[in-house]
């Protein structure tokens, strides 16, 4: 049986401080709140796709500990294929620890634990689900040369790939030119390139540099400025939507999950890219990782009503 998205990525349970301000170095605060969620760019990409009407089967590996349950538990619920999701028997499940201001900014520290013990070796019992899969959606939480072979296997197989550079960090060459959507966000593009990206004009120079080196559709997300689509066809700025954010934690990856929906179902990428601006506008409006991605009914109500606001 054909899969239609799959996902290869990481676990993190979120542990989240509300705070009025990030502390300075040395510094002690008094914070707002405590909270947890069940997250990781992997796990938060594949549950967003899912909610969307997306068909998903994730891989990965957590930990045999009680954050592992919780996260085969959740993603059973979300109607996603977990029986290739393997539990390590020394290695903790992921953590991130986030710091989340009140105006929405956020800083993470994660800590990989089992998820970095998914290698090259693992992705043997899973080419055949990979060749099957309409979209393979990676990210760079997990072992990299994993990930790297990973893309590799899907090249051969030519099954589309989404590449989401996150946490940002130099690629080469030989992966990018096996990407065929390459999703940075302006932090990301300029560590890719070298380019400082503080503006549509620059993102569209950052994204030119990538596509020479191979990728076929650069995606660069520019937070509440929206999405700049560059390819061989030219360069398209998608405007996103004026919200108040909450939490930003999950932005990015509400946008990728949407994209590989979008694609799968053979939507032209500019309405595609649209319609992934809307996730990520409620998406941050919301609390948690998860917890705050939207289903396809509030998409579709949420577009409507922007669409009335802008007529009225």
């Amino acid at each position: 049986m054909s899969v239609d998205i799959l996902v290869i990525g990481s676990f993190m349970m979120d542990l989240v401080v509300r705070t009025p301000r990030a502390p300075e170095n040395g510094e002690t605060i008094i914070g707002n709140s405590f909270s947890r969620f069940p997250g990781g760019k992997g796990a938060n990409q594949a549950v967003a796709a899912a909610r969307l009407g997306g068909k998903v089967t994730m891989v990965g590996k957590v930990g045999s500990d009680n954050f592992g349950d919780e996260f085969l538990h959740t993603l059973k619920k979300e109607n996603i294929d977990t029986k290739h999701i393997e539990r390590d028997l020394t290695h903790p499940t992921g953590v991130g620890s986030i710091t989340l201001e009140e105006n929405g900014n956020n800083r993470i520290v994660v800590v990989p634990g089992a998820n970095r013990q998914y290698l090259v070796n693992d992705l043997d019992r899973i080419q055949d689900l990979i060749k099957q899969s309409s979209i393979l959606v990676v990210q760079l939480e997990m072992d990299f040369d994993m990930t790297k072979q990973a893309v590799a296997y899907a090249a051969m197989y030519d099954v589309p790939v989404i590449l989401n550079p996150a946490p940002a960090q130099k690629l080469d060459d030989e992966l990018l030119e096996k990407v065929t959507y390459l999703t940075p966000n302006e932090t990301e593009a300029e560590i890719l390139t070298g380019i400082k990206v503080d503006s549509i004009e620059s993102a569209e120079a950052a994204a030119k540099v990538l596509l020479s080196k191979g990728v076929k559709n650069v995606v660069v997300t520019l937070a509440d400025k929206g999405a700049l689509i560059v390819n061989a066809s030219g360069t398209q700025h998608i405007p996103g939507y004026t919200v108040k954010p909450i939490d930003t934690v999950a932005a990015g990856d509400s946008f990728n999950g949407a994209l590989a929906v979008g694609v799968t179902i053979g939507k032209p990428l500019d309405e595609v890219v649209q319609f992934a601006n809307a996730v990520g506008a409620i998406a941050v409006t919301r609390e948690g990782a998860i917890p705050s991605l939207p289903y396809i009914n509030e998409v579709l109500e949420f577009m409507n009503d922007q669409l009335s606001n802008i007529n009225s």
